[in-house]
């Protein structure tokens, strides 16, 4: 009876992981060592493109960002899974949404245009993409 009870709450854990990019190495099953390290997985399209520290989200809590965009919602412009959806995690991909965003850029989620950013770096910006296409 234990065992069925606990089974909703493992597949919900399992489900969490995924969902959030969780995976990396396996944990023994009645392992309960915290300090165990977990490599993360790869982007859902196997590109090696990844915002693994969470940089790039803190990068752009110190910009105006949230003021048009939100994670899963679309405000002024695209949510970040709209983003992620319509561009592939690429190098060639996170190198131009940089440029967008710090040359701002119209046409290709409406009319409304985003404003350039220009003094965000290209590596901050390159950051901040790598963040914004792993929101799934």
């Amino acid at each position: 009876m234990k065992k069925t009870m606990w089974m909703p709450v493992c597949m919900s854990a399992v489900l969490l992981m995924a969902a959030c990019g969780g995976g990396g190495e396996k944990k023994e099953e009645g392992s309960s060592s915290s300090t165990e390290t977990t490599t993360p997985a790869p982007a859902a399209d196997n590109s090696m493109v990844q915002d693994v520290t969470g940089k790039g989200k803190e990068l752009m809590a110190a910009q105006d960002c949230a003021t048009c965009h939100k994670e899963t919602e679309k405000v002024i412009g695209p949510s970040f899974k709209e983003v992620a959806a319509k561009y592939p995690n690429t190098p060639e991909n996170v190198s131009t949404l940089a440029d967008k965003i710090i040359k701002g850029g119209s046409g290709n989620w409406g009319e409304v245009p985003m404003a350039p950013h220009a003094a965000i770096s290209k590596s901050d910006a390159e950051e901040m993409v790598k963040y914004i296409l792993t929101v799934k």
